[in-house]
This record gives structure tokens, sequence and C-alpha cells, in this order.
């Protein structure tokens, strides 16, 4: 089935959306690359943060919590992005050049989004049907300090569709954060900080 331009499996393994997300970004690249030669670094980082980047980041949120044999594609996508746009051969190693671009590798890309639609519930940001789902350890009823708790992270009856719930999954990151992270004030602050925190993971 398919929504949204996201492709629906029946194990939700979301394999055959990753395909075709995969054969849509490496056309754009190709085409990039064929007109690289008339393009500096800024014209070409451009051109792939809207037509590459965009397209692996649509609706990752998705995606969260699914194997590295599925996410390790998107990542592949993202490793000859950064190679075309720094001109760099197929053997050099690309975490450096990663961070030089200041982009993260796909897994902590899905965990950043999905840690700030964690925020976003926590601060009367985010649809209250997604705010229903965060509630603290210790009270169901949140305040603007409830960054600073542990979160209630419910238990779930299958862990291969249940675990990835974000009302799981989502919960389980949030409490995995430094306090000095969780308290942060803006959405602003928070976002930098968790960014810098995430490159330093290992991926």
């Amino acid at each position: 089935m398919r929504n949204l331009g996201i492709t629906l499996d029946s194990g939700l393994s979301f394999e055959r959306h990753v395909n075709e997300v995969c054969r849509k970004a490496y056309f754009q690249i190709k085409n990039i690359a064929r007109i690289r030669r008339y393009l500096d670094i800024n014209a070409t980082r451009t051109l792939v943060q809207a037509l590459v980047i965009s397209t692996i980041d649509y609706c990752n949120v998705l995606l969260v919590g699914l194997p590295e044999s599925v996410i390790g594609k998107l990542q592949r996508v993202q490793n000859s992005a950064a190679r075309l746009i720094l001109r760099l051969g197929r053997r050099e190693h690309i975490t450096r050049h990663l961070r030089d671009l200041h982009w993260l590798p796909v897994k902590r890309r899905i965990e950043f989004k999905v840690l700030v639609l964690v925020y976003r519930c926590l601060h009367g940001l985010a649809p209250q049907y997604l705010a229903d789902l965060v509630k603290l350890r210790d009270s169901t009823v949140l305040t603007r300090s409830a960054g600073a708790k542990h979160l209630l992270v419910p238990k779930t009856r299958t862990a291969h569709y249940g675990d990835r719930a974000f009302c799981r999954v989502g919960l389980v990151l949030w409490n995995s954060l430094p306090p000095n992270i969780r308290t942060k004030e803006s959405l602003s602050t928070f976002k930098s900080a968790l960014k810098t925190h995430l490159f330093n993971c290992p991926r």
C-alpha cells in the first residue's frame, strides 16, 4: 500500500520503500554528477540537499529501529552524495567528511527527528494525540520542567512492531539523553545540543 509517498508492506519492514528512496536518490546523484564540473562546491551542496538529502529524510521517523541492513542502504546514498560534493574517491573514508558537511549519519538523523518530536510533545508544540503518548514516570501531568525527568516507557507485546512505535522508542531514546540536553529551554538550543551529542555517538 502507498500513502503520502510511503510504501507500506504487510510486515512493516519498509524494505521496498527504502529501495524506492535509494533508486530516486541515486537517479538525482547521477544527474548532478553529469554537470558537477560546471558547479562550485556550494552550488553542488545546494542541489544535493534539495534533491537527494531531502529524499532520504522524508518521513524518516518511520524507519526508526530498522536493522542495519536496511538503514545501511540509505547510508550508502548519503555517502555517495558527500563524495559527489567533495569530489572524493570511492575508497576514501567518509566519516570525517560527513562531519565537515555537518551531516549526521542516517541512523542519527532518524533519532534526531524522533527526539525533536518528543521535545515538542513535552513543551506543547506537538498535536495533542502525540502529546498524550508521552507521560512522566511518576505523573501523568506534563509541565515545562518535565524534560528533566525520565518518561514512562510502556511495555509492548511484540518486539518487531511494538518496540519501534513512537510511544516506546521515542521515550527510550529520550531517557538515554544526558539531563543537560533534556532540560534545554528552547527548541533551537535543544536541537543544537542534540546534534552535537549525536555527532559524538558511535555510528
